[in-house]
């Protein structure tokens, strides 16, 4: 039965802000406010205005949890029906933590790396009540173990043995970079970074205060839960460098938006769990977890990688911090009909919304991301069959170009999602923010999937005007990193025992 009002039943929710758990608010605010850009108002917002979802739970499988870390597919609720597209919601919180190595750690510290992760999901069930954690490291890591060993485990392209899967991330053709010299942003002209971390730690659930209690008990608290627990012994071994929060629940960023007296909050779909007002969670745009590993499926297959390898169950995790200027997204000369072609395509236009283009969104925020081939980018550039006859650029139908298999099925699964704190933003000022993290079986893969859904190649062939062309003018990216997610057998500072 379709929901035209998505939301949890009422009834068995609970009172907004009671499901802190053991963590005070004080303390959950102290924990946060550590966090680099995120402030004490917009905890304390997130606190009052997100709801613990009463999920169905799923059918959760015994034995072993996932080899492919970030598999959580058979732990959360199942998919569900709204306004006729389906869709599928993972945890409301997620705490993107990075850190660098002040060293290369010791074989010791490998076994200590493992039994934090396991006191971790001991202390929490893997589920979105409990956490899910999924730990990944970038080239600087690797870059501290003996070179013969990570060239004789690391995956290597299909099409070109000489590279390996993990590369590093590279600025995007519309990024602030000296490679693009002739990109500039309306307000954010923050040139990006490409960051040096050594560990990603990724954590999500439907509690803001798990999230703040393990970076706490890693960071040397000595308690979990509530209850005494030593802290891992890593004698300085890391040096914590950004928590960045995440959060996905329908018609979150409204209230903050509200709440926080944002100019355009009228203009934010009520129902969207997405600052730009369209939801971003169908199924039919995220990829199974095998598709997305390095041995790929049936569906596609990019690397050498084969049943038995060091890396099997392993993939590439992209993560970048990107500003949102919602103020020229949602400007006067904005109607929802131009919104909908940016967000998706103009042949032919999703929606065309209400009769007032502009309030409360302008028009629906659930619609199916529809697979119109590769070519699909081509042909709204061409102005075949657009919407007003116009020369287009959508942001779905350029990530397509490449982002699925010959099959037609995705061959990524993201992670992404809302944020709003002042990390990178020049005047200091909390700003909405796509916290962007996705799942990808080389890095290769995202670097052409990122110059695709630029399609800079399509806009000035066919001279497609600067209003015409996606959301690229709308986003700044500020950081960027690719790290590799090792399965979870070899989760704890890969290769090092063979180093």
């Amino acid at each position: 039965m379709d929901s035209h009002y998505p939301q949890d039943p009422t009834p068995e929710e609970p009172e907004v802000g009671a499901a802190e758990g053991f963590l005070s608010r004080r303390t959950l605010l102290k924990a946060g406010v550590g966090a680099l850009g995120l402030s004490a108002s917009t905890l304390t917002a997130l606190t009052v205005l997100a709801r613990t979802p009463n999920r169905m739970a799923a059918a959760r499988p015994h034995g072993p949890l996932p080899e492919i870390q970030y598999d959580i597919s058979d732990y959360i609720a199942p998919a569900r029906t709204i306004d006729g597209v389906v869709f599928r919601f993972g945890p409301v919180y997620t705490l993107f933590v990075t850190a660098r190595l002040t060293r290369r750690p010791t074989h010791q510290e490998q076994v200590i790396m493992e039994e934090a992760l396991r006191t971790i999901e001991a202390a929490y069930e893997f589920s979105p009540k409990g956490i899910f954690t999924t730990i990944s490291y970038g080239l600087p890591y690797f870059n501290r173990l003996a070179r013969d060993v990570v060239a004789g485990h690391m995956p290597r392209l299909l099409t070109d043995h000489t590279r390996f899967v993990l590369e590093e991330a590279v600025p995007g053709p519309t990024d602030i970079a000296p490679q693009n010299p002739g990109i500039s942003k309306l307000k954010y002209n923050v040139p990006v970074v490409i960051e040096e971390n050594d560990v990603l730690l990724t954590l999500r659930s439907d509690e803001l205060s798990h999230l703040y209690d393990v970076v706490a008990w890693l960071k040397g608290s000595n308690e979990l839960t509530g209850r005494r627990v030593p802290s891992p012994a890593f004698n300085g071994l890391l040096l914590f460098t950004s928590e960045r929060l995440m959060f996905v629940q329908i018609g979150l960023p409204r209230q903050l938006a509200n709440t926080n007296s944002l100019a355009y909050a009228s203009h934010i779909n009520p129902h969207s769990p997405m600052w730009m007002g369209f939801a971003d969670q169908q199924v039919s745009g995220s990829g199974a977890a095998t598709c997305t590993a390095f041995q790929g499926d049936a569906s596609a297959r990019f690397t050498d990688t084969h049943k038995g390898d060091y890396f099997f169950n392993g993939s590439i995790q992209h993560l970048s911090h990107v500003i949102q200027d919602l103020a020229q997204f949602y400007a006067a000369d904005e109607p929802y009909t131009e919104r909908c072609q940016y967000m998706f395509r103009s042949n032919p236009i999703p929606s065309k919304g209400n009769k007032d283009q502009y309030a409360n969104g302008g028009g629906p925020a659930f619609l199916e991301n529809i697979y119109q081939g590769t070519h699909d980018a081509l042909h709204n550039a061409e102005a075949i069959h657009t919407y007003q006859g116009e020369h287009r650029m959508g942001h779905i139908s350029a990530l397509q170009r490449s982002s699925r298999g010959a099959d037609g099925k995705p061959a990524h699964i993201r992670a992404d999602g809302p944020g709003f704190d002042s990390m990178d933003v020049p005047d200091g000022s909390s700003q909405p923010k796509l916290q962007f993290s996705i799942f990808v079986p080389t890095a290769e893969f995202f670097a052409q999937l990122r110059k695709n859904q630029a399609a800079l190649d399509l806009v000035n062939r066919y001279q497609v005007q600067d209003d015409d062309n996606g959301l690229e003018r709308f986003i700044t990216a500020t950081r960027r990193q690719n790290f590799l997610v090792p399965p979870r057998a070899h989760r704890s500072f890969p290769l090092l025992e063979l180093s």
